[in-house]
């Protein structure tokens, strides 16, 4: 595993050509070190050069790398996530000599000059004080600069390290939003790399029992959110991006070990499965030409997908560093045969995160009972099959107003949900206003099944059943009058259009040699709504019945 992370890595540098690296230098050069970037850029080559790969770079890795430690201390730009990576550079150059003593002393040097206060955007200076994950960063990034040598930072990280396990639910899952019931899925699994980054490092302080206790369940739970298909949840903010999953595949690294050193051979084969599902959805990504930072095929400087801090040059060499973290993590010593991921499984986070997962002969569903309308909507929101195409049926929602830059005017939030009749018009439960509670959701020994109540505003509600197994996923919709569901179809990936049909009864979307099948009691409507998610472009249809509807779901690949 160690070596396919590397190859990847080196997969992920090559999306950026040699005259790319020279035009971002010359611009830091000009312009000064202003956010991660370039430190990751720089990191990531070093690292491939020390393990005999893009050996033609030293020359420019050596200016590069003597630009970053020499500045980082003198500036704050985002140095809380450049430290840690600059230092396991370092220490990958020392180990395998491809640069003089001479010049890892000197950057040892520039490190070791660091004033945290100054050098870090965010510093916790109180256990109690309300700093989100940059503080995090910050304080790996010291217990990393610590182990070189460079300091005594004992009292600072476990300040920093206090602040964060406030953040934590009882199931281990980091709420990044404070007050805000939005809590980003990439923004609980984080935190919780920098955790397992930080105990494989070495660190046994005062809040170790803590940090690993988190991690043990959040561990088990990220299993169960993990798709058939290897991706992980959907959900808020820096979602559907490349390097979603290898951070995950750092989490579940660690979890192996765990379960290896207990000599739990089931669990350690479990995580070593999802591990080797998630580093094929980063190879499929990588193999595309030309590579691309999110999961779809616009242009990237049209940047379709992207918040406006997610631009390429950072974002797309974070593959290389989740990597590597995960590359750190790992022991290659233990081995697990591969377990396909169909086993019945149901899982509902607490309310913070509002999601309901269930999965079962190899399909999985993810709901979000109270969408984020900047990034999500309420519904459900994934349909995934293990060896589809993720975005075939739906892989997340689209949301109404959304932070991400799309090439529409306006969006309208689409995902599979009910949806009923208020003064003449069809109204479905997207947003805020429609409140979803789950009913039951239980585990059978071939099947999986949940029951939702949505409320709408009117005070109209509607009881919708959905059922998982090897052959898809069945839906039941029932109301006390009309009723109705809605289909998103998938459109536009960017660069090719999907073919869609429908007829009374039922809709095929064909896909890159996968077709989703939607089969419904009632009848199919056709609307011109075109709206986006980060995926590309989805086609809106619904359909509708007078009290009672049966939805089925097959996907063929």
């Amino acid at each position: 595993m160690k070596e396919k992370y590397i190859e990847l890595m080196e997969r992920t540098l090559a999306a950026y050509s040699n005259e790319h690296i020279l035009r971002y230098f010359n611009d830091v050069k000009q312009n000064g070190l202003t956010e991660h970037g370039f430190p990751r850029l720089t990191s990531n080559i070093g690292i491939l050069i020390s393990h005999g790969r893009r050996t033609e770079l030293l020359p420019l890795f050596l200016e590069m790398m003597e630009f970053c430690c020499k500045s980082i201390p003198r500036v704050k730009a985002a140095n809380d996530f450049s430290v840690r990576e600059i230092v396991t550079c370092i220490r990958a150059v020392e180990d395998s000599g491809v640069a003089s003593q001479s010049d890892v002393d000197r950057w040892k040097e520039y490190l070791a000059a660091i004033d945290p206060a100054s050098c870090y955007n965010v510093v916790a200076k109180t256990p109690i004080d309300k700093v989100k994950n940059w503080a995090l960063f910050t304080g790996v990034s010291e217990f990393f600069r610590q182990r070189m040598g460079l300091c005594d930072s004992s009292d600072f990280i476990d300040t920093q390290l206090a602040t964060q396990l406030q953040w934590l639910d009882q199931n281990g899952m980091y709420m990044d939003a404070g007050g805000d019931v939005h809590h980003p899925i990439m923004y609980d699994l984080v935190p919780r790399g920098l955790f397992a980054a930080l105990l494989t490092e070495g660190y046994r302080g005062v809040h170790y029992s803590a940090i690993d206790e988190c991690l043990r369940k959040s561990g088990l739970l990220t299993l169960k959110m993990q798709s058939p298909n290897g991706e992980m949840a959907f959900g808020g903010r820096s979602n559907q991006f490349i390097h979603n999953e290898p951070w995950m595949i750092a989490t579940f690294e660690y979890e192996a070990k765990r379960y290896a050193s207990l000599g739990d051979l089931e669990m350690v084969k479990k995580f070593k499965s999802a591990i080797k599902r998630a580093i094929a959805v980063t190879e499929k990504w990588l193999s595309e030409e030309p590579i691309y930072h999110i999961k779809n095929r616009f242009p990237t400087e049209t940047k379709f997908g992207c918040e406006n801090y997610a631009y390429f040059d950072k974002y797309m060499i974070t593959v290389a560093s989740n990597l590597y973290a995960a590359y750190l993590i790992c022991d290659d010593s233990i081995e697990g045969d591969d377990i396909p991921d169909t086993e019945p499984s149901v899982f509902a986070t607490t309310e913070h995160f509002h999601k309901l997962f269930l999965k079962s002969g190899g399909y999985g569903i993810e709901f979000d009972l109270n969408g984020d309308p900047h990034y999500d909507a309420s519904g459900l929101g994934r349909v995934h099959k293990a060896g589809a195409p993720s975005t075939v049926c739906l892989s997340v929602p689209c949301p109404k107003n959304p932070n991400i830059v799309t090439d529409l005017a306006a969006n309208t939030a689409l995902s599979l949900c009910p949806g009923v009749k208020v003064n003449g018009e069809w109204k479905f439960a997207t947003d805020a206003d429609t409140k979803y509670e789950i009913i039951r959701a239980v585990e059978e020994s071939d099947f999986v099944i949940a029951e939702l109540i949505c409320s709408f505003p009117n005070g109209t509600t509607v009881k919708s059943e959905y059922t998982v197994n090897e052959t898809g996923v069945k839906i039941k919709v029932a109301g006390e009058k009309a009723v109705a569901f809605m289909l998103p179809a998938f459109f536009f990936d960017g660069e090719r259009k999907t073919d869609i049909s429908i007829n009374e009864n039922s809709l095929t979307v064909s896909y890159k040699g996968a077709v989703c099948t939607y089969r419904t009691s009632g009848e199919i409507q056709e609307t011109e709504i075109l709206s986006a998610n980060r995926n590309g472009h989805y086609k809106m249809y619904f359909t509708t019945a007078s009290k009672a509807l049966d939805i089925s779901i097959k996907i063929t690949n």
